[in-house]
């Protein structure tokens, strides 16, 4: 699978600019906030209908324009291209369509055109709170698992139903325990699958993850992941039940598998904490890459890679590894943002693959 053009009409610093993209690699160079990054990001937007770094798709839309399009050619399996179109008016809901055909849920987009991102704002992973560890594998299954992810989406209805439900019994000085049941019963349901695929992917993962790690690294360090859940030892159900009396007090519900998180570890200690900053980069980086690998062989063809600066941090023996890792043929198309154009030329002295090279200024991107 691989991208072979992409059009973008008032989508952040760019006016309007058309790209032809190699098969394999593709690499922009240019000084912060020239806008390389921008571009990755609306080739991920045409995989995941949505921005990897904005929530708001508004403030996507470039400055004083009234929408923003992105148009993207994919092949894969040997087709004639598959188009695909987003288009954002200020004030309106979003369009995605897939061949000109309009889809009705947006979820079901998600996991077609397979894609991983590597980006400095990883290291959130790392920082931030459980949230975005949960997003994060959420993100990951739900590429290749469409009940997981309509289980994902009905989970959280349920879950909105059920912390309104406990907010309005507070609100009018009232209870109806039958009520409160309905929703505790539909989380219970739906929380031990959702929590049965993490435990189930993780498994599978961290060997991957292991792996990849080693090769970076060189295996001098032992890393982990460990899934954190309150229903490691008990039912979902039973916790429910259990915590009423205090999701009644404090009006929201306060056990579920959307507590869950993933505890990143090196040398058995917390990384936030005892990883230096290049242990931390090649920790995230080797996430990423073990997961391209996992989607690589469920989907049984290639995702799109795209690499965001990710050469910052990381000593000269480590991008070398990288960069000899992701040239081997088990992988596929890659994108590459960097501001030193020298490097980036040394990399295809010392690889001999097809590649491209766009100089990025200000919203125009040049093949050099």
């Amino acid at each position: 699978m691989y991208l072979e053009k992409l059009k973008l009409i008032n989508f952040k610093n760019y006016q309007e600019t058309e790209f032809g993209f190699s098969s394999r690699i593709n690499c922009f160079i240019g000084d912060n906030g020239a806008g390389k990054t921008n571009i990755l990001d609306a080739i991920y937007y045409i995989s995941f209908c949505k921005s990897y770094f904005n929530p708001s798709d508004m403030q996507n839309i470039k400055h004083d324009e009234p929408f923003f399009a992105v148009h993207g050619t994919y092949h894969k399996n040997n087709n004639g291209g598959d188009q695909l179109s987003v288009v954002q008016k200020r004030g309106h809901r979003k369009v995605f369509k897939l061949n000109d055909k309009e889809y009705e849920r947006l979820a079901d987009h998600i996991g077609l055109y397979p894609l991983v991102m590597i980006s400095p704002y990883d290291r959130d992973l790392i920082n931030e709170g459980s949230e975005v560890r949960r997003k994060y594998i959420d993100s990951v299954i739900s590429q290749f698992d469409k009940v997981y992810l309509d289980n994902l989406i009905n989970y959280n209805k349920a879950l909105q139903q059920r912390n309104a439900l406990l907010k309005r019994f507070a609100e009018n000085n009232y209870f109806d325990a039958a009520s409160l049941e309905i929703w505790s019963n539909k989380l219970a349901s739906l929380g031990e699958k959702i929590y049965s695929k993490r435990k189930e992917f993780l498994n599978d993962f961290l060997l991957l993850f292991q792996q990849y790690f080693d090769f970076i690294s060189g295996g001098r360090e032992k890393v982990t992941i460990v899934y954190d859940s309150q229903i490691h030892d008990r039912s979902l159900e039973e916790l429910l039940i259990n915590s009423v009396e205090r999701d009644r007090q404090v009006r929201y519900t306060t056990v579920g598998i959307h507590k869950d998180d993933l505890l990143m570890q090196i040398n058995g200690y917390p990384l936030k904490r005892f990883g230096s900053q290049g242990q931390q980069k090649s920790y995230v980086v080797a996430i990423k890459l073990a997961q391209f690998e996992y989607t690589r062989d469920i989907k049984g063809f290639k995702p799109v890679l795209l690499l965001d600066d990710i050469f910052d941090k990381l000593d000269e023996n480590r991008v070398k590894k990288i960069i000899q890792l992701v040239s081997e043929n088990s992988f596929g198309q890659i994108f590459i943002t960097d501001t030193q154009k020298e490097r980036i030329e040394n990399i295809f002295i010392q690889v001999n693959i097809d590649h491209k090279i766009f100089n990025v200024v200000d919203g125009t991107a040049v093949v050099v």
